[in-house]
């Protein structure tokens, strides 16, 4: 199973989403006003989360007559509504996590959502952060490989919160050999594979791939 997240927008930055629509293997997960958005696009999401004070009264009415597993919450929280969804659907075990609906707006929600991506590092869980121009994942010390994407080309890699140790890049244009990363250095920005697949590894630290198109 995969769980798809919509968060509370901009919508207009989120991918088409009639292809992923149609696969059975999918549960779907509203946030705020992400369900309003999902309901709008013909998708019935399996739960849905938030304050929804970003929703009309009479659409708050409409989405509890429709959605059995709506879960609303006080605005007062210590927790986003999205970090909310994401604690959910951590627990399910899902084989990844895809959050659309975080970038575009405000660049505090923005940044916080980039932090969320931490906890699947801590429950050794797959998440991604997806809008049309860039997929955002986080990793922790180890090898990966990494498949060509003709869409997005540009491979960047950044460092998260402490230095990277003994990054090494393969079957990239600029490839790396046991490189020391420090938080703020641009080296990894706007990389690209030279061969159908590549793969990055690194020994400590926590690093950020980013995946994009101009």
């Amino acid at each position: 199973m995969h769980i798809h997240i919509i968060a509370g927008g901009p919508f207009e930055y989120i991918p088409p989403l009639e292809h992923e629509a149609a696969k059975d293997d999918i549960c779907w997960v509203g946030v705020d006003r992400g369900t309003v958005f999902l309901l709008e696009n013909g998708i019935v999401p399996a739960r849905a989360f938030g304050d929804f004070d970003s929703v009309t009264d009479e659409e708050l009415r409409e989405l509890k007559k429709r959605l059995p597993a709506l879960n609303v919450f006080q605005a007062e929280k210590d927790e986003t509504d999205l970090e909310l969804a994401l604690n959910w659907a951590l627990r399910q075990r899902p084989e990844h996590i895809r959050i659309y609906g975080i970038t575009g707006g405000r660049a505090d929600h923005f940044l916080g959502n980039v932090q969320l991506l931490f906890k699947g590092i801590q429950h050794k869980q797959p998440i991604s952060l997806v809008d049309k121009q860039n997929i955002i994942q986080m990793y922790g010390p180890g090898s990966y490989k990494v498949m060509q994407d003709l869409d997005k080309k540009y491979v960047s890699f950044l460092p998260f919160g402490a230095p990277v140790e003994k990054l090494t890049l393969e079957g990239f244009k600029y490839p790396l050999k046991n490189c020391h990363i420090e938080p703020g250095s641009t080296l990894c920005i706007s990389n690209e594979l030279i061969h159908s697949n590549g793969t990055f590894s690194f020994d400590e630290g926590i690093l950020i791939m980013v995946r994009s198109k101009d």
